[in-house]
C-alpha cells in the first residue's frame, strides 16, 4: 500500500516539473524552484483526486482516450525525433556511460546505481489487480492484459528510449532541466510552440498515468479497509452514494500527497528518495508473493484453482522473477553519489523501515485481531 502511495507521489511530482520544464521553455526568465514544484504537486494531486471523485463515471472512457493518444502520439514524437535531431554515434550510445556527479570509483557501479529510475518505469503491472471487482470476467481478462500490455510496451519502450539517446545533443543542458526530454524537444524542433505541443501530450499521458495509479491506490485502501485490516476501517470503507467511489481513501491519498511533498521544500534529494521508495515497497510485496508461490511450485504443492495459468513455464518464470525482484530492491537502496551525507543519502531505507514498522505495529495491535482477508473468503467458499 506504501508503495502505491509513494507511487501517487512521484507521479503528481513528475506532472509539476514537466509543467515548469514548459515554462521554462515559454519564458527564459522562469526560475524552476522547490518551492513552486510542491505547489504543483498539491495542485496535481488535487486535480486527480477531483477528477477521480466528480467524474468516476467517466473512469473507462478516459482510459479509452489516454490508449489512443498513447499509441497515436507514440510515431509523431518518434517520428519527429528520429527525422530532425542530430545524430549521435551509436558507439556513444550504446558504449559510453556517462558518471555525472556519482563520482563513483567504478563506472559500472554508476550504471547499477542509475537503473533506478528504469526499475520504476517497469512497475506498476498489479494496478489492474486492485480492480479486478469492477471487471467482468476478471479471472481470464486481467491476467491476460497485464501480459498483453507489457508485451506491446515494452518493445515500444526500448525504441523510444534508443531513439531519445541519440537525439540528446548536451547531456548537462538536458540534465540541467527539471525534465530532460523537453529540452530535447526544443533543441531538436527548434521551434518552441513545437516544443510545447510534443510536451503538453506527454503531459497529458502522465497525468492520466496519475489518474490510473489514484484508481488503483483508492480501491486497494478501501479494500483493506473493508476487511478490517486498518484503523478507522468503517470510515475508509465508507463509499459516498453520490459517487459511487471510496472519497474517504481517495482524500486519504490526496493528504499522504501534500504530506510528503513538503519533503521537497528541505531537500529535493531527501524527496525524490520517494522513487526509490515506491521501488523497494513493490519489489518488497512482489518478492514475498512470488516467493511464495516458486515455493509451493519448487515443493511440489497444489496451487489454488485458476483460469489463467502460465503452466509448464511458471516455475521458470517466477524464478526469474524472484531474482529480478531481489536484485532490484536491492540497488534501489544505494545513494546516487559516492560522497554520501544528509543532501545526497538515499532516505528511502529510513523512509522504508519506517513504514514498516507502523504496518508491523498496525497489524499487531489492531489488524491481527480484525483482519479477515480474501484468503479467508475463498477457504470458506472451498470448504462449502
Amino acid at each position: 500500500m506504501v508503495s502505491w502511495q509513494s507511487m501517487i507521489v512521484i507521479d503528481c511530482y513528475m506532472v509539476a516539473d514537466i509543467i515548469q520544464a514548459v515554462v521554462q521553455i515559454a519564458r527564459p526568465d522562469y526560475v524552476a524552484t522547490r518551492w513552486r514544484g510542491t505547489l504543483l504537486t498539491m495542485a496535481t494531486g488535487l486535480v486527480v483526486s477531483s477528477f477521480h471523485i466528480l467524474l468516476a463515471s467517466h473512469l473507462s472512457w478516459c482510459e479509452g482516450v489516454f490508449a489512443t493518444i498513447h499509441f497515436f502520439a507514440f510515431v509523431p514524437v518518434l517520428v519527429g525525433l528520429f527525422v530532425l535531431a542530430p545524430k549521435q554515434r551509436a558507439a556513444d550510445v550504446f558504449l559510453n556511460f556517462t558518471d555525472v556527479h556519482g563520482n563513483w570509483p567504478d563506472r559500472s557501479i554508476a550504471v547499477l546505481v542509475g537503473q533506478v529510475s528504469n526499475f520504476f518505469v517497469m512497475l506498476g503491472s498489479d494496478g489492474v489487480a486492485h480492480l479486478a471487482e469492477e471487471i467482468e470476467d476478471a479471472g481470464i481478462i486481467l491476467p491476460r492484459s497485464m501480459l498483453y500490455s507489457y508485451f506491446v510496451n515494452a518493445p515500444l519502450t526500448v525504441l523510444m528510449a534508443a531513439v531519445f539517446c541519440f537525439s540528446v545533443t548536451s547531456l548537462p543542458k538536458a540534465l540541467a532541466s527539471p525534465m530532460p526530454f523537453v529540452t530535447v524537444f526544443h533543441d531538436v524542433f527548434q521551434e518552441r510552440d513545437a516544443a510545447i505541443a510534443f510536451s503538453a501530450v506527454v503531459l497529458a499521458l502522465v497525468t492520466m498515468v496519475a489518474v490510473s495509479a489514484l484508481a488503483a491506490t483508492s480501491r486497494q485502501i478501501f479494500a483493506f479497509a473493508r476487511d478490517k485490516g486498518l484503523p478507522y476501517s468503517d470510515w475508509l470503507a465508507t463509499i459516498d452514494g453520490r459517487f459511487d467511489v471510496p472519497v474517504n481513501t481517495i482524500i486519504i491519498t490526496f493528504l499522504f500527497t501534500c504530506c510528503m511533498s513538503l519533503i521537497n521544500l528541505g531537500s529535493k534529494v531527501a524527496f525524490e528518495a520517494m522513487l526509490s521508495l515506491a521501488t523497494v515497497a513493490l519489489m518488497a510485496t512482489y518478492l514475498i508473493s512470488i516467493g511464495c508461490v516458486l515455493l509451493k511450485r519448487v515443493r511440489g504443492e497444489p496451487l489454488p484453482p485458476a483460469r489463467w495459468s502460465l503452466g509448464r513455464y511458471g516455475t521458470a518464470v517466477n524464478a526469474i522473477a524472484v531474482v529480478h525482484t531481489a536484485w532490484s530492491f536491492f540497488w534501489a537502496f544505494w545513494p546516487s553519489t559516492s560522497d554520501v551525507h544528509s543532501g545526497t543519502f538515499n532516505w528511502s531505507c529510513v523512509l522504508f523501515l519506517i513504514f514498516l514498522a507502523c504496518a508491523l505495529l498496525t497489524y499487531h495491535l489492531h489488524a491481527k485481531h480484525t483482519y479477515e482477508g480474501p484468503a479467508s473468503y475463498i477457504t470458506a467458499r472451498e470448504e462449502e
